[in-house]
C-alpha cells in the first residue's frame, strides 16, 4: 500500500484518526501537569486541500469537508469541537488548510507541553520545519520513528501520548507496529499509545489484531470504522486504531463520535463502527 499523505489528507481515515487524537489530548489537558507527545511518523505537518495533490484525489471532499458542513448530533458536536475548531481556525484566512497530527497536536496543546516529531524523509521534514518548526514547544527529529520509541521514552513528564502512524509504504509494517507497541508500553507503561492502521489487507489486519491481543497489555482498545457496510478489497476499506491506556471515558465517547461520523464519511452513507476491548475492560 502506497500512502503518500498529501494525496489523502483530510479523507475519512484522517477524520477518524484525528477525532480520536483530539479527544485524547483534550483529556490530557484536564490536568495542569505537562505532558509530552511523541509522533513517530509526523509527515509534513500541515496540508493545503486546495493544492494539486489533494485536488488530484479529492478525498477530502468526502471526509473533512462533509464533516464541517454536517449538522452533527449534540453530544458528538461537543466532543468533536476541539478538533473541528482547530481546523476552522486554520481556515480563518479563507484557505483550505488541514492539520496533520503535528499541527493538530500543537493547536490543542498548552504552553507547558512538549512535542517530538520524527520524520526521516528530507522533503517532508523540510515542510514540517517550515510549518510547525518555529513553535518553541516542538522539536523535529530526522530520526527513524521506530528507533525514537526506545530513544525518547519514557519522557521526563511521565505522562503523555505516543502516536504511531506509519505510511505503510513497505512490507512488514504490521509486524513493526506490534513490536513498536510492545516497546512503547515497556518503556512508558503509564503513557497512552495510539497506533493507526489501514483496513485493506484483511488477512494482515486479522493477524495483527491477534498478535496485539496475545501481548496481553492492560487496557487495550480496538477502534475500527469501515467506510461501507460491505468491505471492498480493491481500495482502502476502513480505518483502524489500537489505543493502550485510553482515558477513562474514551471508549464511550468514540462510540458516540464515530457513530455520528460514519454515515457522513462512508461511501454507502452507512458505514460500520466497532469499538471493543482486546484486553482489560468488560
Amino acid at each position: 500500500m502506497n500512502y503518500q499523505h498529501a494525496f489523502h489528507a483530510g479523507n475519512g481515515a484522517d477524520v477518524v484518526k484525528h477525532a480520536a487524537l483530539a479527544l485524547i489530548l483534550s483529556y490530557l489537558n484536564r490536568k495542569d501537569a505537562p505532558y509530552r507527545v511523541l509522533d513517530t511518523h509526523a509527515g509534513a505537518g500541515l496540508y493545503d486541500l486546495g493544492g494539486a495533490n489533494a485536488q488530484r484525489t479529492k478525498e477530502a471532499e468526502d471526509g473533512i469537508e462533509k464533516v464541517l458542513a454536517a449538522d452533527l448530533p449534540a453530544r458528538a458536536a461537543t466532543l468533536l469541537a476541539p478538533y473541528l475548531d482547530a481546523v476552522r481556525t486554520l481556515r480563518a484566512d479563507g484557505s483550505r488548510r488541514y492539520p496533520g497530527s503535528p499541527a493538530l497536536a500543537l493547536a490543542l496543546g498548552r504552553p507547558q507541553d512538549r512535542f517530538l516529531f520524527c520524520e526521516t524523509n528530507r522533503e517532508e521534514r523540510a515542510k514540517l520545519e517550515k510549518r510547525v518548526g518555529a513553535d518553541p514547544r516542538a522539536k523535529i527529529l530526522p530520526q527513524d520513528g521506530w528507533q525514537a520509541i526506545t530513544a525518547h521514552l519514557p519522557p521526563r513528564e511521565r505522562r503523555g501520548l505516543v502516536l504511531v502512524d506509519p505510511p505503510f509504504e513497505e512490507p512488514g509494517e504490521f509486524q513493526r507496529l506490534a513490536e513498536g507497541l510492545a516497546a512503547a508500553h515497556q518503556r512508558f507503561a503509564t503513557g497512552i499509545v495510539m497506533l493507526w492502521y489501514p483496513i485493506k489487507d484483511l488477512k494482515a489486519v486479522d493477524a495483527f489484531r491477534r498478535e496485539v491481543a496475545r501481548a496481553r497489555l492492560p487496557k487495550t482498545l480496538k477502534v475500527e470504522v469501515d467506510f461501507a457496510e460491505v468491505r471492498r478489497l480493491d481500495t482502502l476499506s476502513g480505518s483502524g486504531q489500537i489505543i493502550v491506556n485510553p482515558p477513562f471515558t474514551l471508549a464511550d465517547d468514540l462510540r458516540s463520535v464515530l457513530s455520528a461520523l460514519a454515515p457522513i464519511i462512508a461511501r454507502d452513507g452507512k458505514g460500520r463502527v466497532r469499538v471493543s476491548w482486546l484486553t482489560g475492560e468488560a
